[in-house]
């Protein structure tokens, strides 16, 4: 499978000041893979060394951190040599082991001119709960996402898909697949983007086999957080991970504790959401007052929503299988809103941008709002149909005047009033 961030990897390596690299996300979104078929491609060895699997590895970092010894008990450990230049070393699951995390800075320092890369699922949950030392300003941090729809489209040799709606979003031209495309982002809506998931839909498109895998990841996540947090704090994690799609059901969408528990407050499951934060499992997006840049200035931070990290893996708790959702039935109409701001969220995380969303007190409420690159604030409006009229967008408009805004929805291509129509298949272009 393609996946955007090999170009990441490729620039990693070309650069003159290279650090050891940090791969951080969720898990099963495909570091290991893109590691490992990076270096492939790339390298004339590859090195890989998981420190979850071997217990064995951690005992090469108990004592000093030399790069120089570690390089070569490491060497003895593989039964290869590890040549600068030549081969990608790899450290995956580098979060639970410590001492190795501490010793990227050294690498850094005293032998820069080895290719290193480090994985880890739960970087940040370890990090926050026993306090490691990260080596700040010593590594190259990326993150890494579940596949968005163009990755969807290429792992399907759609290519020239692809480019056609590149090109339709830039010129703001009506496409004339449009319906076929609405069709394969229904899909898509299910299926999510988890490469196993996509692997399955693409090798036998068997959706009881599909949903079975969506089932078994999200059993991972649960294990997960049984695994990185005391028991009383992995039952209010769990409570928090279970209301996510009541959460996302209401109509407001914003995140009330209540409904989590009855009674429940924020200081008893702040740390809870932070957790599934940090471990790439939802995505928060925070209330602003006011629609202005830069944006982080009018944040209200008790008020915000969550979203799950992969679409189709929150159309599976929701029971919906995706072969329901290629079809225009009830099933699609109850939930279609729900899935399309789930997807435009974490879509435009992916793409780098902080999610915000902007409440007046004359209730008008805006689906999101990002930065750009040039520091503007750009709402976005997100609509699951072809109706498209709302007073929202209007206001903010009015309030504000953004140099262009962006309404997502059912509908093709276009630019009026310097309203910029992105259909849903195309939110990756933004």
């Amino acid at each position: 499978m393609e996946r955007k961030i090999e170009l990441k990897l490729l620039n990693w390596k070309q650069s003159s000041n290279r650090l050891p690299l940090v791969m951080h996300g969720a898990r099963q979104v495909g570091k290991t893979y893109s590691l490992l078929k990076f270096g492939r491609s790339n390298y004339k060895n590859v090195a890989y060394f998981n420190f979850e699997s071997s217990m064995e590895l951690h005992g090469i970092f108990t004592r000093d951190l030399s790069p120089e010894r570690i390089l070569r008990e490491l060497s003895a450990y593989t039964s290869a040599a590890l040549v600068p230049d030549d081969t990608l070393i790899i450290f995956d699951e580098i979060q639970a082991c410590e001492r190795a995390l501490t010793s990227l800075k050294y690498f850094a320092e005293e032998a820069p001119k080895y290719h290193l890369a480090a994985a880890g699922s739960l970087l940040g949950v370890a990090i926050n709960r026993d306090k490691h030392s990260f080596p700040v300003g010593k590594i190259h941090l990326i993150t890494m996402y579940p596949m968005d729809f163009e990755e969807f489209m290429l792992a399907q040799n759609k290519a020239h898909a692809v480019s056609l709606i590149r090109e339709c979003y830039a010129n703001n031209e009506a496409c004339n697949l449009h319906d076929t495309f609405m069709d394969d982002f229904r899909i898509f809506f299910g299926v999510g983007g988890m490469p196993q998931v996509v692997n399955e839909y693409i090798s036998s498109g068997d959706f009881n086999l599909i949903m079975a895998l969506q089932k078994n990841i999200i059993d991972t996540y649960i294990a997960d957080m049984a695994k990185y947090a005391g028991l009383a704090e992995t039952v209010r994690i769990m409570s928090a991970f279970n209301s996510v799609p009541a959460q996302l059901a209401k109509e407001n969408r914003k995140f009330q504790y209540k409904t989590i528990k009855s009674g429940a407050r924020a200081t008893h499951y702040e740390t809870a959401i932070d957790w599934l934060e940090a471990s790439g499992t939802i995505y928060k997006c925070i209330k602003v007052t006011e629609g202005l840049s830069p944006l982080n200035a009018f944040t209200e931070g008790s008020s915000f929503k969550i979203y799950m990290s992969d679409t189709g893996l929150l159309a599976s708790r929701y029971g919906i299988s995706p072969n329901i959702l290629k079809q225009e039935s009830a099933t699609w109409q109850s939930v279609k809103g729900i899935l399309a701001e789930n997807y435009v969220a974490t879509t435009l995380t992916s793409n780098g941008y902080t999610i915000f969303y902007w409440e007046s007190q004359g209730k008008a409420e805006l689906d999101f709002v990002i930065q750009n690159i040039s520091g503007e604030a750009i709402p976005i409006e997100v609509k699951s149909s072809e109706n498209v009229r709302s007073k929202s967008l209007q206001q903010f408009i009015t309030r504000y005047k953004p140099t262009w805004s962006v309404r997502v929805s059912s509908k093709n291509f276009g630019f009026e009033n310097n309203i910029k129509s992105v259909p849903l298949y195309a939110v990756f272009c933004i």
